[in-house]
């Protein structure tokens, strides 16, 4: 698999090499020996091998479906129609910029409640399997009548000390079947519904969601497709399939004629925020569209970017306030019968 990273240096340094007058068939055959990336080398000695054989660039790219998308082949093939391909090599790499900053902005904002849950989690194990099993005896030995929260904890000491190594394993393994289970095709659809309708996060997801379809119509209707193939186009490269579905509704209607702000409008659409219908129902109007588009590309970004900055700020006392509850239930659990035994001495 060719990382995102090496895919726009790949295309920054084709562009700029193609702009300088060096050909295609030089330029794919200096970059081979430059990348590092031993996947993608071995993609471009292959794409070398049929430009040398006379075949274009989009036909060589496109044998390798899973390091190129169709969006990345389409931009390239109306780039060699046209005569054009420099620029579309442009237009691709601010695009694979622009996802990169957005993943990385994504994956910043879910580092810190990532890095709690999972510290939780350890000292929780830990817990279970070295320091609860030891309560469980000591508790025991007390001849005092035990508060509910005790009874809890070593019902829960209990059970660890007994099962703890395949509750454990079953958890792991249950997280390894989740992610199988959602990469089926029958599953994920509905599990893509269901990250979109998360708290705090399904906007994020939704705004991320947004920002890429955009610029990608727009860049695509900028570069010189019409929007009944851009759509065709967006519909295969779209990983997310609610918003699949959305483009395929689209593409169906606009086949048929009809303007995208009015199949917007009907409500089949609830995930589409209504900026983005009126703003589109304006480009269609003024003859825009390809602007329009990669407005709200930009648009839907900044939202993402305000929303990773605030996320922390909004995690932050969630987090605080379930370790509080945790450490405190633990600590009531273990005081409260050592003040029972106390109380029995003196008295």
């Amino acid at each position: 698999m060719v990382s995102l990273l090496d895919k726009l240096l790949f295309t920054k340094h084709l562009s700029v090499m193609i702009k300088s007058g060096i050909t295609i068939a030089e330029s794919i055959e200096v970059l081979s020996h430059q990348t590092k990336s031993d996947r993608l080398k071995h993609i471009l000695d292959e794409v070398s091998k049929d430009i040398k054989n006379g075949q274009s660039l989009a036909r060589s790219l496109s044998k390798h479906p899973k390091a190129f998308s169709d969006f990345y082949i389409s931009l390239i093939d109306v780039g060699e129609e046209s005569g054009t391909i420099d620029k579309n090599l442009d237009y691709l790499a601010k695009q694979l910029a622009k996802d990169y900053q957005l993943r990385k902005k994504i994956q910043g904002a879910l580092l810190y409640p990532t890095i709690v849950v999972s510290a939780i989690t350890i000292i929780g194990i830990g817990m279970s399997l070295f320091v609860l099993p030891k309560l469980v005896e000591l508790f025991t030995s007390l001849d005092v009548k035990l508060p509910i929260t005790t009874k809890i904890l070593l019902y829960f000491a209990n059970l660890m000390k007994n099962h703890g190594v395949f509750i454990i394993a079953g958890f792991v393994a249950a997280i390894f079947l989740l992610r199988i289970l959602i990469s089926l095709s029958f599953v994920r659809p509905k599990w893509d519904r269901i990250t979109l309708s998360f708290p705090i996060f399904g906007t994020l997801f939704q705004n991320q969601q947004l920002s890429i379809l955009c610029r990608n119509l727009g860049i695509m209707l900028k570069s010189g497709l019409p929007i009944t193939k851009a759509l065709e186009v967006e519909h295969k490269a779209s990983e997310n399939y609610v918003f699949k579905d959305y483009i395929e509704g689209i593409q169906k209607a606009v086949d048929k004629g009809k303007a995208i702000e009015d199949e917007l409008t009907l409500g089949h659409y609830s995930k589409f925020s209504p900026i983005a219908v009126k703003m589109i129902g304006v480009g269609e109007r003024t003859g825009k569209l390809d602007e329009t588009f990669l407005y709200l590309g930009d648009f839907f970004e900044e939202e993402v970017d305000d929303t990773t900055k605030n996320l922390p700020v909004v995690l932050e006392p969630l987090l605080l306030l379930i370790i509080g509850l945790m450490v405190g239930f633990v600590a009531l659990a273990i005081i409260s019968p050592i003040y029972e035994l106390t109380g029995a001495i003196k008295r």
